[in-house]
């Protein structure tokens, strides 16, 4: 597989999602990726289901997938090492002093007392780029605390500000906060390897949990920092830019988003309402009377149904859509043409389509240069004899 990281070879020491996310980050841009498992059970997510897909009986068997397993791991390869057995951890070692980048997700210590601290594996080879990923910090009053992802989107805020009011707080409902770790992570490897480009020399690079998503509060931080407000879970509607959010119509509901008193001015020629009328005449009026607002957008969606509604919305340039559910987004056109869908040939499940990299690439001549070839997710330790022949030949 090409791309622009082809020349990168990633060790991958993490399992779960937020280091995963990151190695497969990498390797959708062409890096090569050695996941590095424990015998036996390999990767947490293994067993975590259902859903699982069982190999068909023409494969020839095969040890039963799960879906999660294989929504963070395409584009690796698998080998299991035991990290407290000699030989295993020579392999282990050797990999190490041929890799451009290590990520891993253990618990603050854990490394250390197995014997392959950062920087111990520095010291072996100073160009590597190592991405250490932690729940709550490595540090602080707090540093040694295991994170997972429902655990600190509460403590990072997050749910406080989803839900359908201040006593219904939310989860997201993906696990944005490992998500996140893994994108910020794999953002920070890119800068780090930039830098290697002209010192030689390699670094840590640290994120967690907590960071991610204390990184994503954007303007509801400066809420509070600034301005000395709390911000509160209200629902499917914004809390600085009104009419914004989900509203019903006469057989379902559809999202709108007027972002501008341009645009507010549009809204209401469409539907015949004055954008002049008392307290609704500026955003911070019809913030300050959300709830007014909103019943004065669905009276004028009450007698439309929503299929016609969007096309008029769309007709005066409101920015419209509807909520769809997670099969109509796969069956849909427009997330085919971005190439967000990925067919690969597992090595047992046979043909599978993947959730494809959201990232395309094109040349000054308009042409596409998006890395293609993906490789599946591997069964455990499918590339162990490859790679151990490798490290012993090297």
């Amino acid at each position: 597989m090409q791309g622009p990281l082809s020349d990168i070879l990633v060790v991958d020491l993490s399992r779960a999602l937020a280091g995963p996310h990151a190695t497969m980050m990498l390797g959708d841009l062409g890096a090569r990726v050695v996941k590095v498992e424990a015998p036996g059970h390999g990767d947490d997510t293994r067993g975590w289901g259902p859903p699982f897909v069982t190999p068909p009986e023409s494969s020839g068997g095969g040890e039963r997938e799960s879906t999660y397993f294989l929504s963070a791991n395409r584009n690796k390869e698998s080998i299991a090492l035991d990290l407290k057995d000699d030989a295993d951890r020579e392999v282990l070692l050797g990999l190490v002093d041929r890799a451009d980048v290590l990520v891993e997700n253990f618990r603050t210590g854990v490394l250390d007392r197995l014997g392959l601290g950062l920087d111990a594996l520095m010291e072996r080879n100073p160009r590597l780029v190592a991405l250490s990923i932690t729940g709550f910090g490595h540090d602080g009053p707090e540093g040694g605390r295991a994170g997972y992802d429902q655990i600190a989107q509460g403590e990072a805020g997050l749910m406080s500000l989803t839900g359908s009011g201040p006593e219904d707080p939310q989860r997201v409902g993906v696990p944005i906060g490992d998500l996140l770790a893994g994108m910020y992570g794999a953002y920070g490897v890119l800068a780090a390897l930039h830098e290697r480009a002209g010192t030689g020399r390699g670094q840590v690079v640290r994120t967690s949990l907590l960071s991610a998503v204390v990184g994503v509060h954007a303007f509801q931080g400066t809420r509070w920092t600034v301005a000395g407000e709390v911000g509160r879970a209200q629902g499917n509607h914004h809390p600085s830019i009104a009419p914004y959010g989900l509203f019903r119509c006469a057989d379902g509901a559809v999202q709108i988003s007027v972002g501008s008193e341009a645009l507010w001015a549009r809204f209401c020629a469409a539907f015949d309402l004055d954008p002049t009328q008392s307290g609704l005449a500026t955003n911070p009026e019809r913030v300050a009377h959300r709830e007014q607002t909103i019943a004065l957008v669905e009276a004028a969606f009450a007698s439309w149904e929503a299929e016609a509604l969007l096309a008029r919305l769309a007709e005066v340039g409101i920015p419209a859509g509807k909520v769809r559910t997670l099969d109509e987004v796969y069956a849909w056109d427009q997330t085919a043409s971005q190439g967000l869908l990925v067919d690969v040939e597992h090595a047992t499940l046979g043909p599978l389509t993947l959730p494809g990299p959201p990232l395309r690439f094109f040349g000054g001549d308009g042409a596409e240069r998006t890395p293609r070839g993906h490789r599946p997710p591997p069964t455990l330790d499918q590339h162990g004899a490859d790679l151990r022949a490798w490290v012993g030949e090297s």
